[in-house]
């Protein structure tokens, strides 16, 4: 009978983002510098005398972790696990077989995977089921996000010093405009101004705000908050929602969210101060936001805050 995974957050997640690869990658793109034809077949070597070598965290590393640990929590009589993740890289089967190898020495939770040598992995996210995709490559994740099969975010190294994770809970925060929510609203701001967006947005507060690139990450975390133990002072998971906006723009934004059957933990209406401050305040080290990129691309990063 093929598994119900409707209720648990499904997380693809890149060979580089799980695992440092950046020796490896240097092998191959110095090799394909110096002979494109044989860097393959030099990578391949490369990957093969070193395959029991151990390889560091990657830059996803420490997320997979605590939200594997959210399966701690998992009550005795529920069949499905509230979090599954499944490696997807673009590497070979023979190459993968060293992140294989590490996922066993490490013990992690990690049962599926696929590997497509050089295929684009945006072909095989809706086999997965897959939520959200993690990957250090921002075209990657780019093209996972303009085919809207799943929210995609790119991690980037975290700072040495301020970085903190802890796997007894997980901590989201997310932006609002084109990341929650379309960029419509955002678009009536920038060609006809403040107040045209603010009586616009109050005008259509019982008009639910249409769902951006991350809406359906946010639901399906919502949704694994009703499966974990919830204490008003302390939850596994706690969701924060950062936003521009400000009175009378508000309303909409919380009538939405009612809408979608979705609560959040905390909420800012911040009216274009700084969002840096509330960052940091809200300690979570993984902010959803929108990519720097050109105008048009709706890539969203995971900052480390």
């Amino acid at each position: 009978m093929a598994i119900d995974l409707s209720e648990t957050l499904v997380i693809g997640i890149s060979a580089t983002a799980l695992f440092d690869l950046s020796v490896a990658d240097g092998v191959f793109n110095q090799q394909r510098k110096n002979d494109p034809d044989s860097a393959m077949e030099h990578y391949r070597r490369y990957m093969l005398e070193n395959e029991s070598q151990p390889l560091p965290d990657g830059t996803g590393m420490p997320l997979v972790k605590a939200l594997l640990a959210l399966n701690d929590h998992k009550k005795a009589d529920d069949p499905q696990p509230i979090v599954e993740v499944v490696v997807i890289s673009r590497n070979s089967p023979e190459t993968g077989y060293r992140v294989l190898k590490e996922i066993r020495r490490r013990g992690l939770n990690i049962t599926r995977s696929a590997f497509t040598a050089g295929e684009a992995v945006t072909h095989y996210l809706d086999a997965f089921y897959v939520d959200l995709f993690l990957t250090t490559n921002e075209d990657d994740a780019q093209r996972v996000i303009d085919t809207n099969q799943c929210a995609a975010a790119v991690m980037r190294p975290p700072p040495t010093q301020a970085f903190q994770c802890t796997e007894t809970q997980v901590r989201f925060a997310f932006d609002g405009d084109a990341v929650i929510f379309d960029d419509t609203s955002e678009l009536i701001n920038q060609t006809h101004g403040l107040d045209a967006f603010h009586q616009s947005e109050d005008e259509r507060q019982d008009i639910p705000l249409e769902p951006g690139p991350h809406a359906k990450l946010l639901i399906k975390l919502s949704k694994i908050q009703e499966r974990l133990p919830g204490r008003i002072e302390y939850s596994p998971v706690r969701i924060a929602l950062i936003t521009a906006r400000n009175s009378p723009a508000e309303m909409r934004v919380i009538k939405t969210l009612r809408n979608w059957g979705v609560y959040v933990d905390e909420i800012f209406f911040l009216g274009r101060i700084t969002k840096g401050a509330v960052s940091k305040g809200v300690q979570s080290p993984y902010l959803f936001r929108r990519s720097g990129r050109p105008s048009g691309s709706r890539c969203v990063r995971c900052a480390f805050s």
